[in-house]
Formats: structure tokens, C-alpha cells, sequence
């Protein structure tokens, strides 16, 4: 009796509303001069119903006269007098349709609501939940029969489930590349010159701690090859010469002091992989490990990067470092690299310094620098390198490589005015690729 009740009144809201409904608005569609216009319609006074003349109201669906079920969480909309229910876009007319039906039984069931908590049958909150349902599974291997819950999801439940991101830990950049520069002169060419080609290859492996997810560890290991070979037209007894072997490996371990200091532990390996000779004789000049250096140091490390990580800047300064120089062959002078001829090592304790610089200029334009320096408080050696990237595309790069070099140990180059300064600059263009984790 009581839900016959609420069914009535609930229509007889929705009459009521639409009896006192007597300001219409025009649709803005239906007058070029858009104007927010509304025209007065008395309620007929036999009938006790709207004319109406502006405009035709959609009926009411019938779902919409079932028992009324209260939601705390539904607020009523705040409602604008000079606004207009319907855009001036003909191709919406289906839409405003829609919302403004929605608009309109929203409305009614506030007013019974709250006109007439009383009448209002059912609560969400107090609502029954659906009944569960079951099935049964049989296992024909033991003779077993299951009784498993239906669980059905919502409607619009995702069908894909997005992977899990991983933490990235480890930050990695791999690099190789081919550089070479050729040029051919004929043997009657009026200013004379020799015809030379020049191949220069890389491997650029860098390792580094996540500071993201380990903001009070400093972890860095960077392993490069470098291979550059020319011909030697002027060389009788060799077909070219090498002028870059070097396979260094660099590696910091630091723990966070202050903001981007860290106390950090420096270690160094270089050596070269190949043989190299004096032009047109059978002498060695260098080979594998043959010199090779080993330097370790503990100090103070500075690190800097900005939030695009287009630049970077690291400063390792350790008071405190140890030399370990060795010479594996008696087919050079040892004394050359500052190692006593009946000897194959040589130790010495000292300072360092090592300052490295990143700067990604643009897109394709890119400036890496290395300053390397090591004191015994006796000797110093140190060492300048600097590259300067252009990447035309993704395999196509072009590289100037600029590397001085100071020894006070080495010792003058007969006939020329070079002495404890060496220098050393290629200008390349080849192929390159290159893979990183971020």
C-alpha cells in the first residue's frame, strides 16, 4: 500500500512540475538572432494544464515511475533562469534532448525527495545486496565436484590489465660508431701530397646508479675503446700505423656528504690492445700492457646535473691516490714511461684530479670533456680530451676529437719545438649507434 502510494505521488510531481512550468526558453537553434529569449504561457483554466507554445517536452520513460530509492550522494545542480537548455548546434539536438530529460527527472526526484521524505520507500544504503550465485565444478581425475562463487564485474570493467612498472635501477648508455676521413691525390698533382684514409673506431659502454631511487649512493662505471689506423704511404715496411689504442675503464663509488658532495673512492685502468712501431723500422713503441696505468684515489666527489639532464658536471679531487705503472716488454725502454729498465712496475703516491662535463647544446649537438691531471708532487701528467658530436641522423654522425696531453717526464721530439705539450685533433664523419635506458 504504502510503495501504490509513493508511485502516485511521484507522478503527481511529475504532473505538478510540469503545471508550474511556465517560463520556456526558446531554443537558441531556432532563432538566428540568438536571443535568451522566454515567453509567458498562462496554464489553460479549464484544464488546468501548460500550454505550450514555444517548445514540445519528451515524455517521460516509464522506469522512471518504478519505487523511488533515495542517494545521499546526488546533489541537486544549481539552476541558471537565463540559461538554455539547447545548443545552437542542430547535429547536438539528440544530446540536449537527452540531458535536458535527464535535467528534468533529476529535478522531479528531488522534489519528491525532499517535499516528501515520508513517501520515500527505499534507501541505498539500506538496500538489499543481490544474491549470490554458484556452480559446480567437476574434476573427473578425482572424482571431486567444486563449489565455486559466480563473480561477475561491472560492465565497464578494463578487459586489458596495465603491466607493472618496474624500478629501473640501473641506468645504461651504449654507443658505437665508425668514423673515417679519405682523400686521394694523383701522383702528378702541381703541389704535390700523398693520397691517406683514416678509419677511427668507438665502444662507449657507461653503467649508473639510479640517484632517483638512491639518492646516497654514487655508482659509476664507463668502459671505452678507442681504435684509429691511416695508412702509411711513406712507411716501406708497414702498411699503416696506429694513431689511437687506448681501452680505459673508469669507475666511482661514493656514499652522500652534503647536498652534491659524496665521499667517494676513484679507480682508473688504461692500457692499448696493439702493437706500434717507429716508421720503417721493426722498433716498438707501445703494445698491450706495455705502458699500462692503474691509479686509485680517495677524496671528495661533486655532482651536478639539471632537471633535462642536458647538462652535467662531475669533480672528483682526491689528496690521497696511488700510481701503478707497468711495462710487460724488454722491447721498450722502459725508462720512456718513467719505469726503471730492470724493472717491470713502478708505484708512486700522489694527488689527482678529474673533472668531466656533459652538454647537450640542441637535439643533435652534444660536447662531452674530460680533464684528467696526477701529481707525485715530482712529475705531473695530464690530459685534455674533448668531443664534439654532430648527429645529421640517427646513424649518420660527424665528430671533432681534440686531446692535449702534458708529460714533465717526456722527454723533447728531436727536430721539432714540441716538447712537454702534446696534441692531438681528427676531424671524422661515418656511422654510429647508440642504445640507452633512458
Amino acid at each position: 500500500m504504502q510503495l501504490t502510494k509513493a508511485i502516485l505521488l511521484l507522478a503527481a510531481v511529475s504532473a505538478t512540475a510540469q503545471a508550474d512550468a511556465q517560463f520556456h526558453f526558446r531554443n537558441s537553434a531556432s532563432r538566428p538572432d540568438a536571443a535568451q529569449t522566454a515567453e509567458i504561457v498562462a496554464p489553460d483554466e479549464d484544464t488546468a494544464t501548460v500550454v505550450d507554445t514555444v517548445c514540445s517536452l519528451t515524455p517521460l520513460p516509464d522506469y522512471f515511475f518504478s519505487p523511488a530509492v533515495y542517494n545521499h550522494y546526488d546533489f541537486p545542480d544549481s539552476i541558471t533562469v537565463s540559461g538554455t537548455d539547447y545548443s545552437s548546434d542542430p547535429a547536438l539536438r539528440w544530446l540536449d534532448d537527452a540531458n535536458a530529460l535527464a535535467a528534468r527527472m533529476q529535478g522531479m526526484r528531488h522534489r519528491f525527495f525532499f517535499g516528501y521524505p515520508d513517501n520515500t520507500p527505499y534507501l541505498r544504503s539500506d538496500l538489499p545486496e543481490a544474491p549470490k550465485q554458484y556452480s559446480a565444478v567437476v574434476d573427473p581425475s578425482d572424482f571431486k565436484v567444486t563449489i565455486i562463487e559466480n563473480v561477475e564485474g561491472p560492465a565497464d570493467a578494463p578487459t586489458l590489465k596495465a603491466e607493472e612498472v618496474k624500478k629501473r635501477h640501473w641506468i645504461r648508455d651504449f654507443r658505437v660508431s665508425l668514423q673515417f676521413s679519405q682523400a686521394y691525390v694523383s701522383p702528378n698533382w702541381y703541389q704535390g701530397g700523398k693520397s691517406n684514409l683514416t678509419l677511427l673506431g668507438q665502444i662507449y659502454y657507461n653503467v649508473k646508479l639510479n640517484q632517483e631511487f638512491h639518492p646516497n649512493l654514487l655508482f659509476e662505471t664507463t668502459a671505452q675503446y678507442k681504435l684509429g689506423m691511416n695508412n702509411a704511404p711513406d712507411d716501406e715496411i708497414h702498411d699503416y700505423n696506429i694513431n689511437e689504442d687506448i681501452f680505459q675503464v673508469n669507475s666511482t663509488f661514493g656514499l652522500k656528504a652534503a647536498r652534491r658532495w659524496y665521499y667517494s673512492v676513484t679507480g682508473q685502468f688504461k692500457t692499448q690492445l696493439l702493437n706500434s712501431y717507429e716508421t720503417n723500422t721493426t722498433q716498438l713503441k707501445s703494445g698491450f700492457l706495455s705502458p699500462a696505468d692503474l691509479t686509485v684515489g680517495v677524496g671528495m666527489t661533486y655532482n651536478y646535473a639539471n632537471a633535462k639532464k642536458t647538462f652535467t658536471f662531475d669533480a672528483n679531487i682526491s689528496p690521497i691516490s696511488y700510481n701503478l705503472r707497468v711495462c710487460t716488454t724488454d722491447r721498450i725502454n722502459h725508462e720512456n714511461y718513467d719505469i726503471r729498465q730492470d724493472r717491470t712496475t713502478a708505484s708512486k703516491f700522489g694527488s689527482n684530479v678529474e673533472l668531466k662535463l656533459f652538454w647537450k647544446m640542441c637535439h643533435n649537438i652534444s660536447l662531452r670533456s674530460r680533464v684528467y691531471a696526477f701529481s707525485d708532487y715530482h712529475t705531473i701528467q695530464a690530459d685534455w680530451e674533448n668531443t664534439l658530436l654532430f648527429e645529421i641522423n640517427k646513424f649518420l654522425t660527424t665528430q671533432i676529437f681534440a686531446h692535449a696531453r702534458y708529460d714533465s717526464h717526456t722527454p723533447p721530439a728531436e727536430g721539432t719545438k714540441w716538447r712537454k705539450l702534446q696534441f692531438k685533433e681528427i676531424l671524422s664523419i661515418g656511422f654510429a649507434y647508440k642504445f640507452t635506458s633512458l
